[in-house]
């Protein structure tokens, strides 16, 4: 369809129709006075000046009513982006101000990034909607494929469009909206440098070790009671252990959780295998046929609380990682990529089971300087 056309049988041109996606036949400019008719479907829209601008092609026609419309939307939209402020600011302080040190601490700094970053985004989306809903004209636009370089005529033409949409998004027409929405998108620019913080310092050697140290008594876990080999004598069970001195300190048993097993004689078959010349594990470790293995799974740190006594294979619940329990937990299935570290055993002098020392390999999931 051309933006001009004869009709046979009439005297005269009809009035120009517009090409969806192209310019208009009449270029108008933000704060330009000229009037142009279109005649589309039979309608005619006036361009006249309303409120230091023309009437924007797609919107009903200026009177008191939507003049007032417009500006409570306009109000509703401003508050929406200054809250989406406000809530920014309060992301960032809580990322800055709320320690991780501890479970709780993690916990509670997790619940609060959580629902500032939700407070942040929530307004800033509503905001949006209701510019683009009551604001913006109601027009489909359609482009056109063309060719890479467009004439200078047509560029001079893409220009005054661009400033014609420029007017109709009522970004410069409206400027508290404009204000707010860059008031309230500040915290999320500036979020980045303070997430920047996260790149150190290096954990150094904390992810190695486990407060597990040579003559640490095995606590029952619920119980908190030192055990002998002989109140562990059922073949084929499974408790948990905590060491002592640490049963009520959450942060040390993410770390330090032991599950103690007990094999019929002749069931365990441990071999001595080494890592990079680092023992990780041995038959010497054992206290009559009593094994003990990390809780953690190797995988993503999961706790392997499921135990089957016939199979003697650890399961961990959270994506099935299973290890032989029989033969230094060796991983028989699924995406932990190495064994349980064993914790080596012995008994003090009142016959109660305490560790040789603390784990020879780090526990849970691998991390960057280990591989």
């Amino acid at each position: 369809m051309s933006d001009m056309e004869e009709t046979e049988g009439t005297e005269g041109p009809v009035a120009p129709h517009r090409v969806i996606g192209t310019p208009p036949p009449s270029p108008r400019l933000l704060g330009s006075t000229a009037v142009a008719e279109q005649g589309d479907a039979g309608h005619g829209v006036a361009v006249a000046e309303a409120e230091g601008g023309e009437h924007i092609e797609g919107l009903p026609p200026d009177d008191p009513r939507v003049v007032v419309h417009g500006k409570r939307v306009e109000r509703i939209v401003a508050a929406c982006f200054t809250f989406a402020f406000i809530a920014g600011c309060g992301f960032i302080a809580a990322y800055v101000g709320l320690g991780v040190h501890t479970v709780d601490k993690t916990l509670r700094s997790n619940l609060a990034l959580g629902l500032s970053l939700s407070l942040t985004l929530l307004p800033l989306g509503l905001g949006a909607l209701l510019w683009v809903r009551h604001l913006m004209p109601d027009v489909e636009m359609v482009e056109e494929r063309h060719d890479m370089r467009s004439a200078d005529k047509d560029r001079q033409a893409f220009d005054q469009y661009f400033r014609q949409g420029t007017a109709n998004s009522q970004f410069v027409k409206r400027p508290l909206v404009r204000r707010t929405l860059m008031l309230g998108t500040l915290p999320l620019i500036a979020a980045p440098l303070v997430l920047l913080r996260d790149m150190g310092p290096l954990p150094g050697t904390s992810l190695r070790t486990t407060v597990w140290s040579p003559g640490r008594r095995l606590l029952v876990y619920g119980t908190n009671q030192p055990i002998t080999p002989a109140q562990f004598s059922s073949p084929g069970s499974m408790i948990t252990i905590v060491p002592d001195g640490y049963a009520d300190d959450a942060d040390a048993l993410t770390k330090a959780a032991v599950i103690l097993i007990r094999f019929a004689p002749g069931e365990l078959q441990i071999p001595t295998t080494y890592n990079g010349g680092t023992l990780i594990g041995t038959m010497n470790w054992t206290v009559d046929n009593i094994v003990a293995y990390s809780k953690i799974c190797t995988h993503v740190g999961c706790p392997v609380a499921l135990y089957e006594t016939t199979t003697h294979h650890i399961l961990c619940p959270c994506h099935q990682s299973t290890f032989d329990a029989a033969t230094g937990a060796t991983v028989i299935f699924g995406p932990a990529p190495r064994p349980l570290p064993q914790l080596p055993l012995t008994v003090d002098s009142s016959g109660y089971l305490v560790a040789r020392s603390d784990f020879t390999q780090p526990v849970g999931p691998s991390f960057w300087e280990r591989g």
